[in-house]
């Protein structure tokens, strides 16, 4: 074993040990993300279901208990399609600010 390569396995430990910190650092960011998303669908759920509280189907093509029952289902539904496309931008505030919490930045 020569003198550089005693040396090479060191430099080769720390380039792993940053990458794996990276990484680490790359899923938190990619859960906080999931997590204010979530936030923000179920936050325009709640908004939506108040909405459409007041809302009534005519009564050939709507109404009764079963439109009651999957109303939350339906409003939870869009929600989450409004979050995907782009929501309404709570999630990006969220997101900044529980980075901020975990010592990380934007």
């Amino acid at each position: 074993m020569s003198a550089l390569s005693a040396l090479a396995a060191p430099i080769d430990t720390l380039s792993s040990a940053v990458g794996a910190t990276s990484a680490k650092e790359l899923a938190k960011r990619g859960q906080i993300q999931a997590t204010a998303q979530k936030f923000e669908a179920s936050f325009l759920s709640v908004m939506m279901q108040s909405m459409f509280q007041g809302v009534k189907a005519p009564e050939p093509f709507g109404g009764g208990q079963a439109e009651e029952q999957f109303r939350s289902l339906l409003t939870e539904a869009m929600a989450k399609e409004v979050t995907q496309a782009g929501g309404v931008g709570l999630a990006s505030s969220v997101q900044r600010e529980m980075l901020k919490l975990q010592g990380l930045k934007d």
